[in-house]
């Protein structure tokens, strides 16, 4: 089987087809990412669509130097911030013409316990670049490294930022009552929260 270079090297040479294969490839860890990242299945479905649509338009702009894998979560990365910014706003107008009482749905339910209570109470409490540092280094098990290019900075503070988005999820967590879960974590040698 052909290497992702060597397909997009015939993507960008004008054998759109390949693009499929890429797709493929990646559309299950971008959807996971999107969902953990904004928080809601519809969301992450529309954002997977138009994340490979404009990865697809931008194809000519992919340099060899960076990894795919890094490129393609860059422009999910800002995909996604512009989402969560957009939603803000919606939820600012929302509250000042929702009437009372409106009940959420079955599905609106289980996607607000997507994660435990206190786990989703810190994902919260986080700004969008730490929630973002977390997912990418917690539930997609990226290296710092390629986490540094995703985000546009350096490898060291990059680990710093972690450092202390870590101790500010572990006292959020107790804060919520998931005291055990910080206990849990702090026994393992090799998971990190």
């Amino acid at each position: 089987m052909d290497s992702i270079e060597e397909h997009i090297r015939r993507v960008k040479a004008g054998e759109v087809d390949c693009f499929e294969l890429i797709v493929e490839t990646y559309k299950k860890q971008i959807y996971i990412y999107c969902c953990r990242i904004l928080g809601c299945r519809q969301d992450a479905q529309d954002a997977v669509q138009d994340i490979f649509i404009k990865a697809f338009t931008k194809i000519h702009l992919y340099e060899v130097k960076v990894s795919f894998s890094s490129w393609l979560y860059k422009i999910a990365y800002h995909y996604c911030l512009n989402m969560l910014r957009k939603r803000r706003v919606r939820i600012r107008v929302n509250r000042l013409i929702k009437a009372a009482g409106v009940v959420e749905s079955a599905e609106q339910t289980l996607e607000r316990r997507w994660f435990s209570e206190p786990l989703e109470y810190a994902m919260t409490k986080l700004s969008d670049e730490e929630r973002n540092l977390l997912v990418l280094r917690v539930f997609e098990d990226k290296p710092f490294t390629e986490i540094a290019q995703i985000l546009d900075k350096n490898s060291s503070a990059v680990k710093k930022k972690y450092a202390r988005m870590k101790q500010k999820v572990m006292k959020l967590i107790k804060e919520k009552g998931g005291a055990e879960l910080c206990e849990i974590q702090n026994s393992r040698t090799k998971i990190e929260l």
